[in-house]
């Protein structure tokens, strides 16, 4: 599998989704730090909020083949300027997550996705498992 490295705001779901790619037991747990797997990195959702933490997401996209922007169904904001994949040289996917929601609007994250300048975007969600084998296969 190609080595990802999972960006999102805290609460987005990027440990969770780590645990659905790696066939564990869902168990929820907050990320302290940057947890360096051999196929994900997972990053806290601190490190995209807070400008201070920015520079280490950064310097682990290097460690990575793929960057993945995560944000959820549910967000009415999306933390992820305009164009923000042309700053790194690793191809970016979008993934949106929590699709399984009541007050998803996947269409929403999928257009703000679409203009932070993701090209594919897989739909996931780590609760009923959707989504998650195609992501798995373009990781493959």
């Amino acid at each position: 599998m190609k080595k990802l490295l999972l960006i999102g705001r805290s609460g987005v779901g990027k440990t969770s989704l780590t645990q659905r790619l790696r066939g564990e037991e869902l168990n929820y747990s907050k990320t302290q730090s940057i947890e360096y797997g051999f196929d994900i990195i997972d990053t806290p959702g601190e490190y995209s909020e807070a400008k201070s933490l920015s520079h280490a997401i950064a310097l682990y996209a290097y460690e990575a083949d793929i960057v993945g922007l995560l944000l959820s169904a549910t967000e009415e904001l999306c933390l992820y300027p305009p164009n923000i994949v042309t700053l790194v040289n690793r191809d970016v996917i979008g993934i949106i997550t929590q699709i399984d929601k009541t007050n998803a609007d996947v269409n929403y994250a999928e257009a703000r996705l679409r203009l932070s300048g993701c090209q594919k975007i897989f739909k996931i969600s780590s609760i009923t498992g959707e989504g998650i084998d195609e992501l798995i296969k373009f990781l493959s």
